[in-house]
């Protein structure tokens, strides 16, 4: 099999290569603190190794919970937020066909998700989709008390109590949670659902391997061992030294650039499948490393399809940017460019030839330009989207965002001001326990 592959190229010119010769031994002590646990937030790297350590046992039990919920389920909705829908929807969408939810006659149950936003129109027409489809729920929070899933999972659940008996009810949810405390364990023992822990060392964002990503994806009915087996094969490469290690060069190159004030990072893909992962990444890196005052801005473009709205920007906006490309080697079709007699859009020079070859002269042109703009270019590359690849891809960016966080000197594995949000809106609605803050808060809009 092969490997990711990274190229530099476009992006070493515009930094100091001294200084870039250094990060051969920085990634590698950073890279020791991971590996000993001896790192900020070391309570959090259970994923490190997880590729390792995934139990036959697991797998089978993953699969075979996967294969009862297809067998008695039209449709199976993931609740869940953040890492906890991210990186299964990310893989799902990436391996699916772009068409795929247009199949009528398809054998594997669609994946849908709630709890990942509180819009009301949103899940009033998910319950109004639901009416006549026989579903079951995948319900994913480490307490069971966070707001979002939580208001989706008591709708869907007091829906499917409408639908069915007590005994089909409690066979149509499974909890995937803390192993041991939290509402959600709590409801999972008394109602006998089927239950998954989430481990304790293992944050929201880096738990695609865990049974938060690997049963919706095995639902959906992708191979989950070999997505493992992806990630295994980059967690060997992982330990590799400096000038073969794709990891800690993209870590590297990544700080290189933030110390001259590229701060600012877009990831593009030149393949719609990959969209989603794209938005896990945006997580992975954006909650990781916003702390402190520091950190490079993760945003995403696809492309072509972008350049034609933040093309303009990108070549001649504020020179604070970089971009990070995700090339696909090969495509799953092929399909050829027609000839016509007429000739009047005057494409008969492209007749003969793919639609990804020109993708691909597009893809070059592309970093061409942005690098004439002053816009650093990495190119991050893999041989085809499959799972052994897409999991190849997941365990690149965990690790090196770990690095890369450790590189700023901050704590990759927390998220403190993810709470500032939550506990005003708490106040706003008179949530028992922030009556004081509820007090404060409506003083300060009376205010303003």
């Amino acid at each position: 099999m092969k490997n990711i592959k990274i190229d530099l190229t476009n992006a070493i010119p515009f930094i100091n290569q001294d200084d870039f010769n250094k990060y051969d031994k920085l990634t590698a002590e950073k890279n020791f603190l991971i590996n000993n646990k001896s790192g900020k937030g070391s309570e959090f790297l259970g994923w490190r190794n997880l590729p390792n350590e995934i139990s036959q046992e697991l797998i089978s039990d993953i699969n075979s919970t996967a294969k009862y919920l297809q067998e008695i389920s039209d449709v199976i909705v993931v609740i869940g937020i953040g890492g906890s829908y991210l990186g299964s929807k990310a893989v799902i969408e990436a391996l699916s066909g772009n068409f795929d939810y247009l199949q009528s006659d398809k054998k594997i149950p669609a994946i849908l998700y709630a709890g990942q936003n509180l819009s009301e129109d949103y899940h009033f027409e998910l319950l109004d989709f639901l009416k006549d489809k026989k579903y079951s729920i995948i319900v994913i929070s480490k307490s069971g008390t966070t707001t979002e899933p939580g208001i989706a999972f008591r709708l869907l659940r007091k829906d499917l109590e409408k639908k069915f008996n007590e005994d089909q009810v409690s066979k149509r949810i499974v909890t995937i949670t803390d192993s041991k405390k939290g509402a959600l364990r709590e409801l999972a023992n008394k109602e006998n659902y089927k239950s998954f822990d989430i481990p304790e060392d293992i944050g929201g964002r880096y738990s695609v391997l865990t049974p938060v990503g690997l049963l919706p994806i095995a639902c959906a009915g992708y191979n989950i061992e070999e997505i493992i087996s992806g990630a295994k094969s980059l967690l060997n490469l992982s330990e590799n030294s400096f000038n073969e290690n794709p990891i800690f060069q993209y870590a590297a190159i990544r700080n290189a650039l933030y110390l001259e004030n590229k701060t600012i990072e877009i990831l593009a893909n030149f393949n719609p499948r990959l969209n989603f992962v794209s938005e896990w990444w945006k997580q992975l890196f954006g909650e990781s490393e916003g702390k402190e005052n520091k950190g490079i801005f993760p945003t995403n473009i696809s492309l072509t399809t972008d350049l034609h709205s933040m093309g303009q920007y990108i070549q001649e906006g504020i020179r604070n940017i970089f971009e990070t490309i995700i090339s696909v080697d090969k495509t799953k079709h092929n399909l050829t460019i027609p000839s016509d007699d007429n000739d009047l859009d005057k494409l008969n020079y492209l007749a003969g030839k793919s639609i990804d070859y020109v993708n691909k002269m597009a893809e070059q042109g592309t970093s061409l330009a942005h690098l004439d703009g002053k816009v650093p270019n990495i190119k991050i590359s893999i041989p085809e989207i499959n799972e052994f690849y897409i999991g190849q891809l997941l365990y690149f960016f965990e690790k090196s965002c770990a690095i890369s966080g450790y590189l700023l000197d901050i704590n990759p594995f927390d998220q403190p001001g993810v709470e500032a949000y939550k506990n005003n809106m708490f106040a706003l609605l008179g949530k028992p326990e922030f009556e004081q803050e509820t007090i404060n808060i409506n003083a300060r809009l009376k205010k303003e």
